[in-house]
């Protein structure tokens, strides 16, 4: 046998050896099998083709002439539906070697001249093996390649930068074979931020620092034996702002590394892109806020009337099982629901009497008033139609577009009912409050006319004497000097 053979992890390879002399495919099988390969034997050329159909090999090492098949009609049937599988051809004289026109047709590696030593056999098995290792790495890096794409919508959608981040480490995940994995976000001091650190696994649980080299090197030093993975986050300047690592089961190839290094810059664009957007959209909430709070401000009887709406909605949509995305759009948009208001005048907002026509359609402008302000901001366009519809009646007499029934969105149903209740059981210069009983009276009564009475019902269901009070807590942060209910 030769020196320094060529190292082959156990079971790595798979051959198949094929010849219609039992001695000869069982010394191949001896040879082969004590330097690590899988070894199997057929001395039946068909049945042999349907093995190879139904079964995994890498090597054919097949014999020239046979019966019932020679050995290149039996590649040639082998070809019509596997055309991967590495084959060397044996044959027992030069002489009865195929023709070279044959070997290239057929796709054939490479052909033995039959004798009592395999060391040139074993060395154009070998030639094999290094090429099938080549083609899995390109293979394995193609498919690599089509599942990072597939992740890429996920990892970009605007969502909250936790969900981003979970994401993140179910792609790493998914991509390498790892046992534990590593995403953190360093602080932003001029924002406000706080480091963002998340893990799977324990390896690097202890990986607590908040300066990028001292967290590289601990993470090299609770990576074992250079299984590591490890890419930085990075600004466009160049400054390091996260780090990502896994722990891989084996040393990461060359394509993996690379893969990691792509990925990661791939997910550095994301987080900065969530993180940007929730800048921006705390900076919207913060205007709106403000130009609700301006409303509120001008009339102390509608004081927390915005909260509390926002708050019964979210009460009446979690009830009705929606999903929480969409339990805090219409949270939200309860919040907004009287945004328009800031561009009907004090004289008509603040009056203790009675409205004429000329005024009420003013007031009944705020609802598409409230529309235009939102739909103006991006990340308020999916709550504006709701607000827009909030005062739509399901008997079409509502303003400002006179929907009805289904026409109206089930959201701007659901902040109509909240409205309508706070606004009852409020006080106002017009009128005092009415008591519980009353509004829930009158409510009923709304039922299949104003309101939705589905969603009524659910809503008084839910509803107590308690409920409002649970306002209390929420409020007083708010309006620290004024008693809510």
């Amino acid at each position: 046998m030769r020196k320094n053979r060529h190292e082959v992890t156990k079971n790595e390879i798979s051959i198949l050896a094929l010849d219609d002399d039992p001695i000869m495919t069982a010394t191949i099988h001896s040879y082969f099998s004590s330097v690590g390969y899988h070894v199997e034997v057929e001395n039946d050329p068909l049945t042999a083709i349907d093995r190879i159909r139904s079964e995994k090999f890498d090597i054919l090492l097949l014999d020239f002439l046979m019966t019932p098949l020679c050995g290149d009609q039996v590649v040639e049937r082998i070809r019509e539906f596997n055309t991967d599988l590495f084959i060397i051809l044996l044959t027992g004289h030069k002489s009865m070697a195929p023709p070279i026109r044959t070997v290239r047709t057929l796709d054939i590696q490479g052909y033995y001249e039959k004798n009592d030593r395999f060391d040139q056999l074993e060395l154009l098995v070998e030639g094999c093996v290094k090429s099938i290792r080549q083609m899995r790495l390109i293979r394995n890096y193609q498919d690599s390649l089509s599942a990072l794409t597939e992740l890429m919508p996920d990892i970009y959608a605007l969502q909250e930068i936790d969900a981003v981040c979970e994401q993140i480490l179910d792609g790493v995940a998914k991509l390498w074979d790892c046992t534990d994995s590593l995403l953190v976000l360093l602080p932003q001091k001029a924002h406000g931020e706080q480091c963002l650190r998340f893990f799977r696994g324990t390896q690097f649980a202890a990986c607590t620092a908040e300066d990028i080299d001292t967290l590289t090197a601990q993470v090299k030093y609770y990576a074992a034996d250079g299984n590591l993975l490890l890419e930085t986050f990075s600004r466009h300047n160049g400054k390091p702002v996260g780090l990502l690592a896994a722990a891989t089961k084996d040393k990461p190839e060359l394509y993996q590394q690379k893969l990691f290094e792509t990925y990661t810059r791939q997910c550095a664009a994301s987080t900065r892109n969530t993180v940007l957007t929730r800048r921006l959209k705390d900076g919207y909430i913060e205007i709106i806020q403000a130009l609700r709070l301006m409303v509120d401000a001008k009339d102390i009887y509608t004081r927390g009337h915005s909260d509390r709406v926002a708050y019964y909605s979210k009460a009446l949509a979690e009830a009705l099982d929606m999903d929480p995305e969409t339990c805090e759009r219409i949270r939200i948009a309860g919040l907004f629901h009287d945004i328009g208001k800031v561009s009907v005048p004090d004289d008509i907002l603040l009056s203790e009497n009675s409205l004429t026509d000329e005024q009420f359609a003013e007031i009944r402008k705020h609802p598409k008033a409230g529309y235009d302000i939102l739909t103006a901001i991006s990340s308020f366009k999916d709550i504006a139609p709701i607000i827009r519809s909030h005062h739509e009646r399901l008997d079409g007499r509502g303003y400002p577009d006179r929907l009805s029934g289904s026409q109206i969105p089930v959201e701007s149903r659901i902040i109509s009912i909240a409205d309508t209740f706070d606004a009852m059981t409020s006080s106002r210069r017009y009128r005092p409050k009415l008591s519980f009983e009353e509004a829930t009276d009158r409510l009923y009564k709304a039922r299949g006319s104003q309101l939705d009475p589905e969603l009524v019902d659910v809503f008084l269901s839910i509803i107590s004497r308690d409920l409002p009070y649970q306002l209390n807590n929420v409020m007083r942060s708010n309006y620290p000097d004024k008693k809510v209910i």
